[in-house]
């Protein structure tokens, strides 16, 4: 099956959040950082963490080579992660790949529903949760006391 056109897949909204994320985005002491790339497309995405003594998200920079989808995703995690909880990060990006592959009617949370046209270009699912991918890792780098 062929995939749709893109014209709808870049739509403003998507669009005016790929704007969102800032150039060179960074921490000054981030507790984590790690890189993650998507194979399909090549995106890059490079995420810093800092975490607050019980494990909440308190800081994010996330710096991307990637699609307007991949900076858009990149964008929108930043903002979202702020004050959750670190482990829900992977059961996020879990239920947001059900999402994006069909499996789930239901975006983990309404403001991922942006992607809804994205739900068709599998060749796209990569780019949209590689933000995920690098946050996780680099909340991973963290160093363990022990």
């Amino acid at each position: 099956m062929a995939e749709q056109s893109t014209t709808s897949l870049y739509s403003r909204e998507i669009l005016r959040l790929a704007m969102e994320l800032p150039h060179g985005d960074h921490l000054t002491t981030p507790h984590g950082t790690a890189s993650a790339r998507a194979p399909v497309c090549g995106s890059e995405m490079t995420a810093e963490i800092v975490l607050t003594s019980d494990g909440n998200v308190e800081a994010v920079a996330l710096q991307a080579r990637a699609c307007a989808l991949g900076q858009a995703s990149a964008a929108l995690l930043r903002h979202w992660a702020l004050g959750r909880p670190v482990q829900t990060l992977s059961e996020t990006r879990s239920a947001f790949a059900d999402y994006l592959s069909g499996k789930s009617d239901n975006p983990p949370d309404p403001a991922f529903a942006v992607f809804a046209a994205a739900r068709t270009h599998s060749a796209r699912h990569g780019a949209i949760l590689l933000p995920f991918d690098a946050l996780m890792a680099a909340a991973n780098a963290i160093a363990k006391p022990g």
